[in-house]
């Protein structure tokens, strides 16, 4: 997904069942989510990281539920 220089202003939907279910997908977007928000994204991959997929899922979603659905 291609993200345009301005703020984040509407929800995208990510289907985890999917291919954008990918740990290293979701990772990408935290990135430029967080480049986007001004946001230290070292910080957040070394939450997203620290355990299983179940803690990446609720880090991303802590810091861009906002901004993200994950549908299952």
């Amino acid at each position: 997904m291609v993200f345009r220089k301005k703020k984040v202003s509407e929800q995208i939907v990510i289907d985890l069942t999917g291919p954008d279910g990918n740990a290293y997908v979701l990772l990408r977007y935290a990135n430029c989510l967080a480049n986007k928000l001004n946001l230290d994204y070292e910080e957040i991959r070394s939450e997203m990281i620290a355990s299983d997929y179940e803690n990446l899922l609720e880090v991303f979603d802590k810091y861009f539920g906002e901004y993200v659905i994950l549908e299952r």
